[in-house]
């Protein structure tokens, strides 16, 4: 089974590790149909049988394991050690491991002594994803290895809220603090653009961290839209932080709008933001993939870091060389011990469907004019749609189409309720 196309092991499978749930995952469906279509044997970890992950004909085995991210910790590493014991019995190998969230990464990392009889594991140190994935941590970092970053301030409780407000002014921009705590006691749903006092202290109401933990939240400096442009940096690292593959693309837009989950993107080579994404991993020793946000800050012309994944991103697919290399397929090359053939990147489009027709949707009524670009080109690489795999797209719409559905019938039921007691 070996020597596949791009000389990948075949006879090594993968295993897409999770924590949290997350059913609508276009980064896992992309990872299985990545590696599956070279032949590699690919098990994922499901919230059920359902999930589009699951229904994909390129994946040899679903592993239903749902959690919530908020079980202790010695539960989850439990659960990951008998998910890839599991897969060992199947296929008789150590899977290469392939995080899909930041606690799945961090787990991976901190247990990679007891988890490496059964998984092929980057040789990333065991602290760092964890420091990465908190963004108070990344911040020091940034700081730390002279990478540019915007100003930002992690409160622990109402007082430093407002004093770091103070500070930045209107509007700001608030994050959930670290991996798990972002699940335990998330402040905001997403990374939320915040713009007055009282949209502020509607997330942290009077008291609620005097009787409690601290506030779990990262206040960072606005960087205004019309001022700065989105990039990406996807790669992956060998030993050290040494590029295996390194690719740079242009967010066009996201959902929510501005601070969301990126909807529609560019590959597009930039040799500079390249440059600085394998100078930080290098300085850091970072090794395995990585998902990196940048703004281009156009009143200084810098690059600034404003995340750093330290998983597989959910647009990875995306990014592909001219040899057929992404980030997945290179890390499953070098942990495999074969070489990651070299490359330039393709110039294509990524687009997710639904959820950028909610962007094409907000935006449009926010500037009061059709936007830019609206349907996808030719040879756009798209999340979901796929003609040879087109049944973990049905599943999309089907449980896509139902959670719209009781999110307009709450709609209408509030609504309701509240004619009613106006009438009264």
């Amino acid at each position: 089974m070996a020597g596949g196309p791009l000389g990948v092991d075949r006879a090594v499978p993968a295993l897409l590790v999770k924590v949290g749930h997350y059913p609508l995952s276009h980064s896992a469906v992309g990872a299985v149909r990545s590696l599956g279509r070279l032949g590699v044997p690919v098990y994922a970890m499901v919230e059920d049988r359902l999930t589009p992950t699951a229904l994909s004909r390129y994946l040899t085995g679903a592993l239903v394991r749902p959690s919530t991210g908020r079980e202790p910790p010695a539960e989850l590493a439990a659960a990951l050690r008998g998910v890839a014991r599991e897969v060992r019995r199947r296929s008789g190998r150590r899977a290469v491991a392939v995080a899909t969230d930041d606690e799945a990464a961090v787990l991976l990392a901190e247990h990679a002594s007891e988890l490496a009889e059964d998984l092929l594991l980057p040789p990333v140190p065991p602290g760092l994803p964890r420091r990465l994935a908190d963004k108070g941590g990344l911040h020091d970092l940034c700081r730390g290895t002279g990478t540019p970053t915007p100003a930002a301030r992690t409160p622990v409780d109402r007082a430093g809220l407002l004093a770091a407000a103070a500070e930045f002014g209107y509007p700001l921009v608030l994050k959930n603090l670290a991996s798990f705590t972002r699940l335990e006691r998330p402040v905001v749903g997403h990374t939320t653009v915040v713009r007055s006092e009282a949209e502020l202290l509607s997330h942290c109401p009077p008291g609620a961290s005097c009787d409690g933990p601290p506030l779990a939240v990262l206040v960072q400096e606005y960087l205004p839209a019309e001022q700065a442009r989105d990039w990406i940096t996807h790669l992956t690292c060998g030993p050290g932080g040494e590029p295996l593959a390194v690719f740079t693309g242009v967010k066009l837009r996201s959902w929510p709008p501005g601070a969301g989950v990126t909807t529609r993107a560019g590959a597009v080579a930039n040799p500079e933001l390249a440059e600085l994404a394998v100078r930080l991993c290098r300085r850091l020793g970072y090794c395995g993939i990585a998902d990196l946000d940048w703004r281009l800050d156009l009143r200084d012309g810098r690059y600034k870091l404003v995340d750093f994944n330290p998983r597989t991103g959910a647009q990875f697919r995306l990014f592909e060389t001219t040899a057929g290399v992404d980030v997945v397929r290179a890390l499953h090359l070098s942990l495999t011990g074969r070489p990651v053939p070299p490359g330039p990147q393709l110039r294509r489009g990524y687009g997710v469907g639904q959820l950028d027709l909610l962007s094409l949707g907000a935006a449009a009524w926010h500037e009061h004019r059709p936007p830019a670009d609206p349907w996808p080109r030719r040879g756009t690489e798209r999340a979901w749609l796929c003609a040879d795999d087109p049944l973990p797209a049905v599943a999309v719409a089907a449980r896509f189409g139902g959670r719209a559905a009781r999110y307009a019938a709450r709609r209408l039921v509030a609504a309701a309720r509240g004619g009613g007691a106006r009438g009264a």
